[in-house]
């Protein structure tokens, strides 16, 4: 099984693009010294660039160049605009209200821990994960032979 997905095409644009993006968020993270980088650090959500948008604008662009226009490659299309848009809005909204939330706990100085929040994208984190997304999917279909 592994080496069927290992062979696949699909799956080997979306891994990369995952790992391409996150990655690039780590080393962001690094040079920002926004805080201590952890290997668990590679599955925050969040920030430069969007994990989300690689992976679904690669899994798209993948899909097209495979298999042309189909049924799952317009499918793939719906749900990746889904997913963007809700990166950037919902997600984002939430983010900042969790911001805030935190804020007034420190400012209060309640003694309750601050809360975890999901992070959502600004439009030019979407733009450079997408742009993570189609390298991608463009160096599997036309380097990677499976």
């Amino acid at each position: 099984m592994i080496a069927e997905l290992l062979a696949n095409k699909v799956f080997l644009s979306v891994f990369i693009a995952w790992a391409l993006a996150q990655f690039a968020k780590m080393h962001l993270m690094i040079i920002k010294k926004e805080q201590k980088v952890h290997l668990k650090d590679i599955f925050l959500t969040g920030g430069m660039p969007s994990s989300h948008s690689s992976v679904v604008v690669s899994l798209v662009l993948i899909l097209f160049l495979t298999e042309g226009i189909t049924d799952l490659s317009v499918l793939s299309l719906v749900l990746a605009l889904i997913v963007i848009r809700d990166a950037m809005g919902v997600r984002r909204t939430a983010g900042e209200e969790g911001k805030t939330i935190n804020r007034i706990i420190r400012s209060v100085k309640l003694k309750i821990p601050e809360r975890q929040y999901a992070l959502g994208h600004t439009p030019l984190e979407v733009l450079v994960g997408a742009i993570i997304g189609i390298i991608s999917s463009l160096f599997v279909y036309f380097f990677i032979s499976v």
